[in-house]
């Protein structure tokens, strides 16, 4: 009798591959682009970056288009012109922003890893990123038309360049 190796799966055709693991970033529809955003609303807090260095606080100041509940800009399509130092991502600028989250979709295609579980092209639903404690949901402090530049010291946070405990199951 001959001894049967192990079953394995042959790996999936590149054409069957989700679309963020077959695509340069360069390459994505505008729609697949936007899809990268998990909805978490991190990048949309208010932050500070240290004096002669690269190292950036985050606070728990959201930005005056935020929505605390959604954790969804409330005028996407107008956001740079009603908030002076928006910025737009693009597959040319990913790389030189330093201060996206460590769970940023964005940043986890550029960095050549695959999106979580919690990721709602992953699993479907928008809520999870929600479920999974990514978002910014229930942990806005203030709305930055709020807080004067000067007290953005006092509302510092650690808790968006970390990874929420079960994020990373």
């Amino acid at each position: 009798m001959k001894a049967l190796g192990a079953l394995t799966s042959p790996p999936a055709p590149a054409d069957e591959l989700p679309f963020w693991k077959r695509k340069a970033m360069k390459d994505m529809t505008r729609a697949e682009w936007e899809s990268l955003c998990d909805g978490c609303g991190r990048c949309c807090l208010n932050k500070l970056q240290e004096e002669g260095s690269d190292r950036t606080y985050y606070t728990d100041v959201g930005c005056k288009l935020l929505d605390g509940q959604t954790c969804r800009c409330t005028d996407y399509d107008n956001r740079s012109a009603k908030v002076k130092d928006c910025v737009t991502l693009t597959s040319r600028n990913i790389n030189r922003i330093s201060w996206l989250p460590p769970t940023c979709g964005y940043r986890l295609v550029a960095d050549g890893k695959d999106l979580h579980w919690w990721h709602p092209l992953v699993s479907g639903d928008p809520e999870t990123v929600h479920l999974a404690g990514v978002s910014v949901r229930g942990k806005v402090g203030a709305s930055e038309v709020d807080v004067p530049d000067k007290d953005l010291e006092d509302h510092i946070v650690s808790w968006p360049l970390k990874w929420p405990k079960g994020a990373k199951r």
